[in-house]
């Protein structure tokens, strides 16, 4: 049997999303095991209807707290019971595989921290996000979790990468670039430049710098960048397919012809929906933490939290924390830089 640990009560369309979502992965996954975190009264009246086979494979954790997206991470660490603070506790105690939540990120973040404490030889932990290219997915990290970076984070992020990518998304020899102004060797910022270096340096599949237009051509597997600029590219990625709708549904009212175009385009515009929707992603991992925690949009739907809950579980299964302690341990940049004497 697979456990997960679902916080019921995380994002804007909690619980009734969440819990159909939950239900979704149930009837995919036989040996699924789920618990679900929240207000016990609530979520019992969400699940009675659930058939007997799937209610059978659903445990509700009752929480009386419920951490929302305006709560500062240092004040969710005070809320003992939430239903995002029980649902780590879960992966804590061995009784859960993975952990997933569509709330606040910066609190998983710290939740996390404090409960399951990092990835070994990993010094910043960061989110993680996959977005669409031409060629298929890319990860991104770090997309909010470090502000400010050093470039030894930079190499810590590419390694979890390229862990991620090439075990769960399944990218056999991932390309790693870094995301800057210019492609050349010494353009960007001090942080850029010395990063490169450390990179280039590295046994990691490194290519070098991408600019801005090359992020979703699928040049490189993994992109990494220090959590401002990775938030930034994130929020304005997220916004281009909602615009775009907005602006050919203005256009299309102006003709005939238009409308008749649009009908005649229709299902090609549908597989660029598809492709472009952040539900079939899965949500973004949460890499260097010692356990399996995806961190869901915060307007996931039910398609999103069953995604979630697959990315978990492959997340889980494969063991990456595990490989990335490896990796880190066997890279020789980062040792040096962090004092170490390889034997």
């Amino acid at each position: 049997m697979q456990y997960v640990a679902v916080d019921g009560y995380g994002g804007d369309k909690a619980p009734y999303e969440i819990v159909k979502g939950v239900e979704q992965a149930l009837e995919s996954i036989s040996d699924l095991f789920i618990y679900l975190t929240g207000y016990k009264k609530e979520l019992e009246k969400l699940v009675k209807d659930f058939p007997k086979n799937l209610r059978e494979r659903l445990e509700i954790v009752n929480a009386t707290e419920v951490i929302r997206m305006s709560e500062k991470p240092s004040q969710a660490l005070r809320l003992k019971n939430s239903s995002m603070a029980l649902g780590i506790v879960l992966v804590k105690q061995g009784k859960a595989d993975a952990f997933v939540t569509a709330g606040n990120s910066g609190a998983a973040m710290a939740l996390a921290m404090f409960t399951l404490g990092r990835t070994k030889g990993i010094s910043r932990p960061a989110i993680a996000t996959l977005l669409p290219t031409l060629d298929g997915q890319m990860l991104m990290l770090d997309v909010g979790a470090n502000v400010d970076c050093k470039p030894q984070h930079m190499l810590e992020f590419s390694i979890m990468g390229a862990v991620y990518i090439k075990y769960v998304v399944g990218v056999k020899n991932p390309k790693i670039a870094i995301l800057n102004n210019g492609s050349e060797p010494g353009k960007g910022n001090q942080l850029a430049i010395a990063s490169y270096d450390l990179l280039h340096k590295s046994k990691l599949n490194f290519i070098g710098n991408i600019e801005g237009d090359e992020i979703y051509r699928g040049k490189a597997d993994v992109v990494v960048c220090d959590g401002f600029v990775g938030n930034v590219v994130l929020k304005v990625s997220e916004s281009i397919p909602d615009v775009i709708a907005e602006f050919l549904r203005e256009e299309i009212k102006k003709s005939f012809w238009y409308k008749i175009g649009f009908l005649l385009a229709k299902p090609a515009f549908g597989v660029l929906k598809t492709k472009t929707d952040y539900s079939e992603f899965g949500g973004a991992p949460l890499l260097g933490i010692r356990g399996a925690c995806i961190i869901s949009h915060g307007r996931s739907n039910a398609n999103a939290i069953k995604n979630a809950i697959f990315k978990a579980l492959k997340f889980s299964k494969e063991k990456v924390n595990d490989k990335i302690e490896k990796t880190v341990k066997n890279c020789a940049v980062l040792n040096q830089l962090k004092g170490a004497v390889r034997p």
